[in-house]
């Protein structure tokens, strides 16, 4: 029995799991399949096949593009407002170069989503670490730690001022206890531990939305590229 494709109806030899001309993964029935059968075994093979990922070629794709996705978000960018743009982008780009590397007929969602979060993971990493190396170097190399803790607090003065308008209708007790917590909060946060830990917690938040902005620009890029998961019989 001649078997073809159903997308592009090419002819497929009987023991092709994907069409030679457009990759599509064939379902092919036996005569003696059970009726309460579900899938045929040539499918869960594909989707097996198509779910599992070759981390050497992965990681070499991954690599490629997370490095400079983590420059672009990192806090000396002049575009790191665009930091999770360029972490979904990057992910989605590095699950197309592996494709093209392997060559596979297509990924699953939860392959490309595993090379997004390889892809994010590296590149939250350099993100931190040229953010943080930055600030080193501003501070206690080129010396311009007074006006780094001059900004530090403006913003922490600018922060309780808003505190303040939103409180402005309590009454007087809780007006103080209010009061009250919002100088221990500023005077923390005026302290070098309490600005270097609100520092380090903003870089770490910032890497952890890239993280997420990578695994769903994996999916992604793995929804884009993949062919359809079952033909239409």
């Amino acid at each position: 029995m001649e078997i073809t494709c159903k997308r592009c109806h090419r002819t497929v030899e009987a023991d092709n799991c994907y069409c030679p001309a457009c990759g599509l993964p064939q379902l092919v029935y036996e005569a003696d399949e059970l009726p309460g059968q579900s899938q045929p075994e040539r499918w869960d093979e594909a989707v097996r096949d198509a779910s599992c990922v070759e981390w050497k070629p992965a990681l070499r794709a991954a690599l490629l593009l997370a490095v400079p996705a983590g420059f672009l978000s990192s806090g000396i960018s002049p575009v790191g407002f665009f930091g999770l743009f360029w972490m979904a982008a990057a992910a989605a780009w590095a699950v197309v170069v592996y494709m093209r590397s392997q060559r596979p007929a297509w990924i699953t969602l939860g392959a490309g989503a595993r090379i997004g979060l390889v892809t994010g993971l590296i590149a939250g990493w350099v993100a931190f670490g040229v953010s943080g190396g930055a600030l080193f170097i501003q501070r206690f190399l080129l010396h311009h730690s007074a006006l780094i803790d001059a900004a530090w607090k403006s913003q922490v003065d600018l922060n309780q001022q808003v505190a303040q308008q939103l409180t402005s209708g309590m009454s007087m007790a809780d007006a103080a206890q209010m009061q009250a917590a919002r100088a221990q909060i500023q005077a923390l946060m005026l302290s070098p531990w309490g600005h270097a830990g609100f520092v380090a917690f903003g870089f770490a938040f910032n890497a952890l939305f890239l993280l997420l902005f990578a695994v769903a620009g994996g999916a992604l890029g793995a929804r884009l590229l993949a062919r359809k998961r079952r033909p239409q019989l």
